[in-house]
């Protein structure tokens, strides 16, 4: 009996722990706009990569600014001889075999090199802002992709529910079809119609279901979350998305843009990196001036005196030498190498003079045809919004007149087919108008909010 009881105990907790496990599997994740951002920002691999690039030219440009510090080398090259030979501790010749050593400590440091140490630092202070404005653009093109595929969400989201909406209507018209046709008020070519709306009814809700479905794992690539995960969106008020600021000046937009633009941004500073190589490239021209110092001395056990071995370390210490100098080095003829990297640095300048200026021109041309699309949505959401309304009240007279029989089933039909088409145009434009109102706001540098 106690044996049946503990059984029946241990089942009953496995059993509760599979239910809160299952529970746990399916609990949703609830991702508003700012998680979906923040997850993004924090974990997309594309930033990441240019984060690393970032840390890597500041390792570049510390190294730079260190170049400008003396080295410190030291240097040491036993030997063994054999035979006749040189004792490099006396010069003399001896033919025995002879051990012995020298070690020297030196250290230079450039005086001048004809600037390029400083113009070397100063472009990669330029090539590491270049970084950051890159970050800055992956990071502005990833947000902006966020909340675009956060509102095809809610767009999607809507979609599903007007698709299930008009399934409902379509099986109370068919339950109101097949009552009638069963009292011989309708005809079996109405009840085929009928049928026939309930298809196009299932069929627009399978799609409307696919395509919440495809944004949905948009929306977790972007997050880099796994696709298995089940997130619940969570919608901003309602009443945000239809205060929009639809109406701006091309121009006025244009100008602020040029101020914040990453893409621009990016051009300008790669322009000015590429200025600071003609003077690096130029520098070569210059002479070149060292300052070097040198510490050394010398052993060997060939070498004697007063009649016996000289001690190792009194040798070390009465050959130890000192030597400070100075060398310059005066490029005469190099085979036309620097003036050869001095054009092809001037080539790359206007090369870059030329990509900053189309960066401009394209930003000119994609806000003149942003700020135009978004007044061509909200126009095309009052029309759609009309259209709907419209449908909507033709919809309602003309159901109240098939309850009673006065209209047939082809006409109830195509009522409800041209409802459920502007009730779908109507939902997608006034998100298209939402998401266009958000892409003139990434132009300006405001922060994308719903």
């Amino acid at each position: 009996m106690k044996k049946l009881l503990f059984n029946f105990k241990t089942t009953g907790i496995c059993a509760l722990l599979t239910c809160v496990v299952a529970l746990t599997a399916n609990a949703q994740e609830v991702i508003t706009l700012q998680k979906a951002v923040d997850l993004a920002l924090t974990r997309n691999l594309t930033v990441k990569q240019s984060q690393f690039n970032e840390a890597f030219d500041q390792e570049t440009l510390n190294q730079s600014k260190n170049n400008r510090l003396p080295n410190l080398s030291a240097s040491t090259s036993p030997t063994v001889n054999f035979g006749r030979n040189i004792d490099f501790s006396t010069n003399q010749f001896v033919n025995q075999r002879v051990f012995g050593f020298s070690a020297t400590v030196g250290s230079q440091i450039a005086l001048f090199q004809g600037f390029q140490l400083k113009n070397q630092i100063i472009e990669n202070k330029i090539l590491l802002d270049a970084d950051k404005s890159a970050t800055a653009k992956v990071k502005n093109d990833l947000v902006l992709n966020v909340v675009t595929t956060f509102l095809q969400v809610l767009s999607n989201q809507d979609l599903v529910v007007a698709a299930k909406q008009q399934m409902d209507i379509s099986k109370l018209a068919m339950d109101r079809t097949e009552k009638s046709f069963k009292v011989g008020n309708l005809t079996q070519a109405d009840l085929s119609q009928a049928k026939a709306q309930i298809s196009t009814a299932e069929l627009n809700q399978v799609n409307a279901e696919n395509q919440l479905e495809s944004s949905l794992l948009a929306l977790k690539q972007y997050m880099e979350m796994d696709p298995a995960t089940n997130i619940k969106v969570e919608r901003p008020d309602i009443s945000k998305l239809t205060n929009v600021k639809t109406t701006y000046d091309p121009q006025e937009v244009f100008t602020s843009a040029l101020r914040v633009n990453p893409d621009v941004l990016l051009a300008d500073i790669r322009k000015n990196a590429s200025a600071q190589n003609i003077k690096i490239a130029k520098g070569a021209y210059y002479p070149s001036l060292v300052l070097f110092g040198q510490l050394g001395t010398n052993y060997s056990d060939a070498r004697l005196f007063n009649g016996s071995k000289y001690q190792f370390f009194n040798q070390l210490s009465d050959n130890f030498n000192q030597a400070l100098g100075v060398s310059l080095q005066i490029p005469i003829f190099t085979r036309f190498n620097t003036r050869t990297n001095v054009r092809k640095a001037q080539i790359t300048y206007q090369n870059a003079e030329v990509t900053a200026q189309l960066a401009k021109n394209n930003l000119n041309k994609i806000i003149y045809q942003a700020v135009w699309d978004l007044q061509a949505s909200q126009k095309q959401y009052q029309s759609s919004l009309q259209t709907y309304q419209a449908n909507k009240d033709a919809f309602n007279v003309i159901q109240q007149r098939y309850n009673v029989g006065l209209v047939n089933s082809l006409d109830y039909n195509t009522s409800l087919t041209n409802l459920n088409k502007s009730q779908f145009d109507m939902i997608q434009a006034q998100y298209m108008v939402v998401f266009r109102s958000k892409v003139i706001d990434y132009y300006l540098g405001n922060p994308i909010i719903l």
